[in-house]
């Protein structure tokens, strides 16, 4: 759906007969995606590029190839970006990489063409978020446990490798911030299998995250999966939830 989206646009572009404009636009508002896309296809010419889905959320663009890999790379360059905080979602997901019960995605940072692109396996599997009110009512006890799980591991974990990150930012442990959208499913077995998008975690409040299980879906939030996850905390961390 984007990748048609912005192929549309970027050929209306070229009707743009100020090439100035037809080139700030390309870059600003379609975030370069076409020049990404391409170093992509010569980086990877084993790579079956015919399927392929973009995404785009966040500070980030993203092109899911062929079902096999995620490739994720920031909007816009910024020069003035310091390379640790561009690092920065791969420090974290590294850490929790044996501490998350549920799967998180192993990065690899690839510069394609003067790119930098994070790699990562695709997580086969549906979006909770896609999922109709009325199955995430069905399942809302059994992926509020597993989730329950999750935020107890994460929250509670304290490793040394990101120890830096946290210096200076109030809170009690470290959160996805971003849980709501980032939840994979297995279709088939309708268990959660992975969580995926880890640009906006971080060291903060317990409440935050529980808050950011619902905060972005109304059907969700009336759902009683964000009852069920706080429930399950509670009893697994023996701990009193504000």
């Amino acid at each position: 759906m984007w990748k048609l989206f912005f192929e549309i646009c970027y050929f209306l572009c070229g009707l743009i007969p100020n090439r100035r404009l037809r080139n700030w636009i390309r870059t600003k508002k379609l975030f370069d995606w076409y020049n990404k896309y391409k170093a992509l296809k010569k980086q990877f010419p084993e790579l079956n590029f015919r399927h392929t889905k973009m995404i785009k959320g966040g500070w980030n663009i993203g092109f899911i190839v062929d079902k096999k890999y995620v490739f994720k790379i920031r909007k816009f360059f910024d020069a003035s970006i310091p390379t640790e905080k561009i690092m920065r979602e791969k420090r974290i997901t590294d850490a929790f990489q044996d501490i998350s019960p549920l799967k998180i995605p192993k990065i690899e940072i690839v510069n394609a063409d003067g790119y930098l692109f994070y790699k990562y396996n695709f997580i086969n599997g549906k979006n909770l978020n896609t999922y109709s009110q009325k199955i995430i009512e069905q399942h809302a006890w059994e992926w509020g446990k597993q989730l329950a799980e999750f935020i107890n591991a994460v929250h509670n974990a304290r490793p040394k490798e990101i120890e830096d990150l946290r210096k200076g930012v109030i809170g009690d442990g470290w959160n996805h911030n971003d849980i709501c959208n980032n939840i994979i499913v297995d279709k088939k077995t309708m268990k959660i299998v992975g969580l995926i998008d880890w640009e906006y975690s971080g060291w903060g409040k317990l409440e935050t995250e529980f808050n950011n299980t619902a905060a972005y879906s109304k059907k969700i939030r009336n759902s009683g999966l964000q009852i069920a996850i706080m429930s399950y905390y509670k009893v697994l961390s023996n701990k009193k939830i504000i």
